[in-house]
């Protein structure tokens, strides 16, 4: 009998590398997301039973993976699906080698190979159906894909439990109730989609860059999770530039990440950060993913146009050596793509940089009149950025104090009370 702890740090692990091609493998022939997660899971069960006293198997994704479908196939025949479906998932297992004991080889034919890249892609295309709210698509592509617990994800999104499971639970039952194919959608149909599932990997992505709310700064789970989805897109639909854009974008965001923070947790603006403490591996990882994206015809695509801001950033070797008039092109081009006032934003802290504060800030104030931007607290962060540089200290304080009074992080609360403190007291008012 092997070391039962030890088992079961094994089984965790290869249920986070194979849980998703498990669903996805399960789902194709099921087609039911909601039932393909309940006998993945059954066949976790199994292995928290069988592993610690049977010993880890030679293939132990395989094994969950045959599991699985046998539970699918006895599923299936419970509800006396039509002859001939019977005789090809037969034929399915059979090819997979089906034997649900620890000492197989190897359940995966080589043949078979292909269709897990495509059940994989298949699901990836369902959790981020556009049906779905984008919280939704969230929570469910992070249980389905990430192999995170509920538990985990509402930790992650500070956010109840209950909160969660209900939301993964909607979520399945709308996919069911729909009747969403479990499929990649084709031709005019794949684009819009595959926005969709690139805006739920780029929204994991951004909660665990920058948290909204709550104590920590940043959640670099969560930019792992959504790295991890992003390499898996690449190897899956590798003739999409922009799912190459979004990775490039991510690796390369992702690679200042040990530089966000001093040993005191404080937040350290770009500016600010010790360039000697980015990932080189990851800015290299993100250089050739952008030349990639490139190179497939993407330079214009927004994921690729904000990974090449990015990695102007990434190419200087300090702050001073940046390449700001081609920020500013760059963004240019983005609001072309991608108009926003978030954009606009951020084109105007560029510009403030090449041309000097005054001419950001009149590009700036304008922003204050757009109601999409109404609780955004970067927006006033920005323009007290800009006014001190300009020497009007006091509207620079006030700018400040409305920023931190908007943010719902905590880290983000105090650099902003701290820059508003550093400006001095308010002055007296006159009687």
């Amino acid at each position: 009998m092997s070391d039962p702890t030890a088992t079961h740090r094994a089984i965790e692990a290869v249920w986070r590398i194979e849980s998703a091609r498990i669903v996805a493998g399960v789902a194709r022939m099921v087609r039911d997301l909601g039932l393909a997660e309940e006998l993945a899971q059954d066949a976790l069960v199994a292995a928290l039973e069988h592993w610690p006293v049977d010993g880890i198997p030679r293939n132990p994704g395989a094994w969950l993976m045959t599991a699985a479908k046998h539970g699918a196939l006895d599923r299936l025949r419970q509800h006396k699906m039509h002859e001939r479906k019977h005789d090809e998932l037969g034929a399915d297992l059979s090819a997979l080698q089906a034997d649900v004991t620890p000492d197989f080889v190897d359940a995966l034919d080589a043949a078979r190979q292909d269709d897990i890249g495509d059940d994989l892609l298949r699901l990836i295309f369902t959790a981020c159906h556009p049906l779905l709210s984008p919280e939704a698509r969230v929570a469910l592509t992070l249980r389905l894909l990430g192999g995170l617990s509920t538990d985990q994800i509402a930790r992650a999104f500070l956010q109840p439990e209950a909160t969660i499971a209900q939301r993964i639970v909607r979520a399945k039952r709308t996919l069911s109730t729909a009747g969403v194919p479990f499929e990649v959608p084709r031709g005019a149909e794949r684009q819009p989609r595959l926005a969709s599932v690139l805006e739920v990997v780029y929204l994991i992505f951004n909660e665990g860059y920058a948290a909204t709310a709550g104590d920590d700064w940043m959640r670099p789970s969560l930019c792992d999770e959504a790295l991890r989805l992003g390499r898996t897109l690449t190897g899956i639909a590798p003739d999409e530039p922009e799912v190459h854009g979004l990775l490039a974008l991510m690796e390369l965001q992702a690679s200042r990440i040990a530089a966000r923070t001093d040993t005191s947790g404080r937040p350290v603006l770009l500016l600010e950060q010790d360039r000697s403490r980015w990932d080189p591996l990851l800015v290299h990882r993100g250089l050739e993913a952008l030349a990639r994206a490139e190179a497939l015809g993407g330079a214009d695509g927004p994921y690729a146009l904000q990974a090449a801001l990015a990695a102007c950033h990434a190419r200087a070797a300090t702050a001073e050596a940046t390449d700001w008039p081609r920020i500013v092109s760059l963004y240019d081009r983005l609001l072309v793509v991608s108009s926003s006032p978030v954009v606009a934003l951020n084109r105007a802290v560029a510009v403030g940089m090449a041309r000097g504060p005054a001419a950001a800030l009149a590009l700036v104030d304008p922003l204050l009149q757009d109601g999409a931007l109404a609780g955004y607290p970067w927006l006033h962060s920005v323009r007290g950025d800009l006014l001190e540089k300009l020497g009007r200290r006091d509207s620079a304080r006030a700018a400040f104090e409305q920023a931190a009074g908007l943010t719902r992080n905590a880290r983000d609360r105090a650099l902003l009370l701290e820059r508003a403190r550093a400006l001095g007291p308010v002055p007296p008012t006159a009687n």
